[in-house]
């Protein structure tokens, strides 16, 4: 069932659950700090992945075959929650998403255009660069 609607629509439920982890991840950060946010987060985020995995089983022991580099990724985490807990009371929640979601386009069309970290080359095109115009005219037009 890999049909484009429903890829779209995981895609989407992706999306409100990062709408909702970032006010509440900012929550955190205003009484607590950002470092003090990051690690309720992760601690939360791997109790909720360790339930299931005790069920279904695991290949966790299996992570020395990942590459190393990708292991930064829980760290980037830490930038993720504390833009989130900085912007978000000073832009709101949407201006702090639509921003963040900005950078991730920008980031994702760069790996995808030179094929990094393991994307298939998509070279940027006029069209393309289109549609990052309008996701940043999107980005301002959310936050003036």
């Amino acid at each position: 069932m890999d049909t484009l609607f429903f890829i779209i629509l995981i895609g989407l439920a992706g999306g409100m659950a990062i709408g909702v982890q970032g006010p509440l991840s900012s929550i955190i950060t205003q009484k607590l700090g950002a470092l003090e946010s990051v690690f309720i987060i992760h601690i939360g985020g791997a109790i909720a992945s360790l339930i299931p995995m005790a069920f279904i089983g695991s290949r966790l022991g299996e992570w020395k075959n990942v590459p190393w580099y990708a292991l930064a990724a829980g760290a980037l985490g830490l930038i993720v929650i504390t833009v989130m807990g900085y912007t978000i009371p000073r832009i709101g929640a949407a201006g702090a998403l639509i921003s963040l979601m900005a950078g991730q386009i920008l980031v994702a069309a760069l790996l995808d255009h030179f094929g990094l970290l393991g994307m298939t080359a998509r070279t940027i095109d006029l069209q393309r660069i289109i549609g990052f115009g309008v996701v940043i005219f999107g980005v301002w037009l959310t936050v003036r």
